[in-house]
């Protein structure tokens, strides 16, 4: 992090020094990072059979949209990814509470939270 303002620069000008670097970091290792946790989230949406990592590989791969929203807002130099993103938390918070109802009847009613004992319920 020293590395971030050169060594002759004090004053005003190494604020400024300091601002033009963060504006000029590449978006590219974020937009990586977004793809690789919405992989994992993907594969295990895909994979497992508990109800409870499902919903965690879920609420994963929302994350990862949401860096890439803030990561692509950030170099166009916009607020609107920022504005998207704050929706998608707001819709994630509102399907923790609505999922883990769910996922609590029918770990009630089956004593298991099963992806497979779920299509039980509309017998």
């Amino acid at each position: 992090m020293i590395a971030l303002i050169p060594h002759d620069v004090t004053g005003p000008d190494a604020t400024t020094a300091a601002a033009h670097h963060a504006a000029t970091m590449s978006p590219t290792p974020f937009v990586v990072l977004s793809a690789i946790l919405f992989t994992i989230g993907a594969v295990g949406v895909l994979t497992r059979r508990n109800a409870i990592v499902v919903f965690m590989c879920v609420e994963l791969m929302l994350n990862a949209s949401n860096l890439a929203l803030v990561t692509f807002s950030r170099a166009n130099g916009n607020l609107e990814g920022q504005v998207a993103a704050f929706f998608v938390m707001v819709v994630a918070a509102a399907e923790v509470v609505v999922g883990l109802a769910i996922i609590m009847t029918i770990f009630r009613t089956r004593r298991s939270a099963s992806v497979d004992d779920a299509s039980l319920l509309k017998y």
